[in-house]
């Protein structure tokens, strides 16, 4: 599927999308369920999945939906997740060749962590929500995990683990992964929005994370 020093080396970084790319789920709408909002948030995220908004501001739209929800919340939600099909094959099978693996989640620190430390992930970047008084304000703390965010934590922890670009995979499924599937040295769209399908370098259409070793 691909040549150079990604088929010769291996690679030495994978870094994938969690929302409907690890995960089977969209972790917003799942908090935005108990908040009474799901259908709003959920058309609002396919708008911003497919590229027609932008990001940091259709995800504080969001978030402003969630405001009183208790934070509880996180935990319910984390024994809802459900990784996808194949996550810990792929997560294992890349340590076993030395390679280090990571997440860009445009999803929550509270939810993305526990996540990470189950399945054995070596770097992760999320949102963080506020909270004040035990339950949510509707409010993003600090940086928002947007797609020019998810390019700089690739090139990060790239340079961070010593690995070239060029031996570098990036995995994800909507418009604000485009970025880092541009600047990897592999792009995978994974059961992708079509936008995402065309321009991805090489895309996985069966919903088994395992399949994205068959590419290199």
């Amino acid at each position: 599927m691909t040549s150079g020093p990604l088929v010769e080396e291996g690679p030495g970084l994978l870094v994938m999308d969690v929302d409907s790319t690890l995960i089977e789920q969209e972790v917003i709408e799942l908090i935005a369920e108990r908040a009474g909002t799901r259908e709003q948030v959920a058309a609002v995220t396919a708008r911003a999945m497919r590229g027609e908004l932008d990001f940091a501001q259709s995800l504080r739209e969001r978030v402003a939906t969630l405001a009183g929800v208790p934070e509880t919340v996180f935990a319910e939600v984390l024994a809802e997740v459900r990784p996808t099909t194949g996550a810990s094959g792929l997560i294992d099978a890349l340590h076993v060749r030395g390679c280090r693996v990571g997440v860009v989640s445009g999803g929550f620190t509270e939810v993305v962590g526990p996540l990470v430390e189950r399945l054995g992930i070596d770097h992760y970047a999320a949102n963080e929500l506020e909270v004040a008084d035990g339950v949510l304000t509707g409010r993003v703390l600090g940086r928002i995990v947007d797609r020019e965010e998810k390019v700089r934590c690739l090139e990060a922890w790239a340079a961070a683990d010593g690995v070239s670009m060029e031996r570098t995979v990036a995995v994800g499924d909507g418009a604000n992964d485009l970025g880092m599937i541009g600047r990897a040295g592999l792009g995978v769209a994974f059961c992708a929005k079509p936008v995402v399908v065309e321009q991805a370098p090489a895309s996985v259409r069966v919903r088994d994370l395992r399949a994205v070793l068959e590419l290199f």
